[in-house]
């Protein structure tokens, strides 16, 4: 009868917890834990009636490699255009800037999958943010203008510069 009262409860609390593992975070996003374990024999005549201590295992240590997307966060273009391309390309083909306006590069370009983000000074005027896909050495204009929170930017731009031309609203220039 002794074996069953102290076996009772521990096994009452490793139900309890089982069932309560349910309810916490998924499985990929916890870290293994081991569960105390109990062995109840029957005591000898004469030996202390103390409870024995539960051994308790530790899980080997897990490492952890996140396996982000390359969208997820807008960085320093390493393999992207350089700010100087950039402004190459508004001067160019596409005619956004005139040959006569001063412009200097303040952020970017960032890049987020193939994917560039700019923010330009340009002397007289506004902020002027850039959006830019495709190769380093040929991107391709998406946008660019004080608010670059396009149809194509939400609706194929990587989360990274999604969250750099639409969250963060249109950009604050001079007198502004």
């Amino acid at each position: 009868m002794r074996t069953i009262a102290r076996v009772l409860p521990v096994a009452l609390a490793v139900f309890v917890v089982t069932v309560l593992a349910g309810c916490g975070a998924p499985p990929e996003l916890s870290e293994p834990t081991a569960l105390p374990t109990h062995t109840a024999a029957p005591t000898p005549p004469g030996a202390s009636t103390a409870p024995a201590t539960p051994q308790v295992t530790a899980p080997p240590p897990v490492a952890v490699t996140p396996t982000a997307d390359a969208g997820l966060v807008a960085t320093a273009c390493r393999n992207g255009p350089t700010g100087q391309r950039v402004v190459q390309l508004l001067r160019g083909r596409a005619g956004v800037l005139p040959a006569n306006v001063r412009v200097q590069v303040r952020t970017g370009p960032l890049c987020a999958a193939d994917w560039q983000f700019t923010v330009l000074e340009v002397t007289g005027h506004e902020e002027l943010q850039v959006v830019t896909r495709g190769q380093a050495a040929a991107p391709t204009l998406v946008t660019a203008g004080t608010d670059v929170c396009t149809i194509e930017v939400r609706a194929t731009g990587p989360a990274g510069i999604r969250a750099l031309a639409c969250e963060a609203g249109p950009a604050a220039g001079p007198g502004a």
